[in-house]
């Protein structure tokens, strides 16, 4: 007997919405932080912070467009495992984009 072919169903669709979704989230956080900066008046702290909100922003990005490609291309032999390095990396962008908008707020 041999075992029936894997139906994914929806889940890839899902986890791709999932990642746009959580990349959005990330881009209101970049905007709040540079707006918040730049609140009365720029400081050299703030503008720095701000960057690097941004370069977080941009690095989550691109993980997440790298992912929803592979979801995207492994649709017929299924969906491909995370590798660990890219997980840590999407955490970490998420952890320290959280970080500097939450320092930039007090």
């Amino acid at each position: 007997m041999s075992a029936p072919a894997r139906d994914p169903g929806l889940q890839p669709e899902r986890t791709r919405l999932a990642w746009r979704r959580t990349t959005l989230s990330g881009a209101v956080a970049a905007v709040l932080a540079v707006r918040s900066a730049l609140h009365g008046g720029p400081t050299p702290a703030g503008i720095v912070a701000a960057a690097l909100c941004c370069l977080l922003w941009l690095g989550f990005l691109a993980l997440a467009h790298r992912r929803i490609r592979a979801l995207a291309a492994a649709a017929a032999d299924g969906v491909p495992v995370l590798t660990p390095r890219h997980a840590s990396a999407a955490a970490l962008c998420t952890v320290a984009l959280a970080v500097c908008a939450a320092a930039l707020l007090f």
